[in-house]
């Protein structure tokens, strides 16, 4: 089912040419897309990361983001074109991106490098996620 749209002043109207469920959802999804565009464009999408762990950190170098995660090497992740990205304490990531698919993606890929375990909490965690700690086995 096809939709259209047309604007009118400074309001843009989102309508179907066939008025059934599947062509209203394409059209709710059209109108999500460009109203993130518009906050993209005028706001910007941010997104911020914690690294949590001893000795765990994260430098820039030359569109590099390299990160420090406690194994034997070094993590290089480099940043696509379309994201700015900003460390204000060696264990802090602020993403900024007009577009939010892309920011959503690349703080989902760099959080994949070292997910939170779940019974110390170590890794990287997205600023407003919660770690729901398990108890370890205690011997009797």
């Amino acid at each position: 089912g096809g939709g259209f749209f047309k604007k009118e002043k400074n309001i843009i109207f989102f309508s179907t040419v066939k008025n059934n469920k599947y062509s209203w959802s394409q059209a709710g999804t059209a109108r999500s897309i460009i109203n993130s565009m518009i906050i993209g464009v005028t706001i910007g999408f941010f997104k911020k990361l914690k690294l949590f762990g001893v000795g765990y950190k994260v430098n820039i170098k030359n569109n590099n983001l390299v990160l420090s995660l406690g194994f034997s090497h070094l993590i290089n992740y480099i940043i696509p074109n379309g994201v700015f990205v900003n460390c204000s304490s060696k264990n802090e990531i602020l993403l900024n991106s007009p577009n939010k698919q892309l920011i959503g993606q690349v703080a989902a890929d760099i959080r994949l490098f070292h997910v939170p375990d779940p019974y110390k909490g170590k890794g990287i965690r997205y600023d407003n996620e919660i770690i729901k700690l398990k108890e370890t086995k205690k011997k009797k």
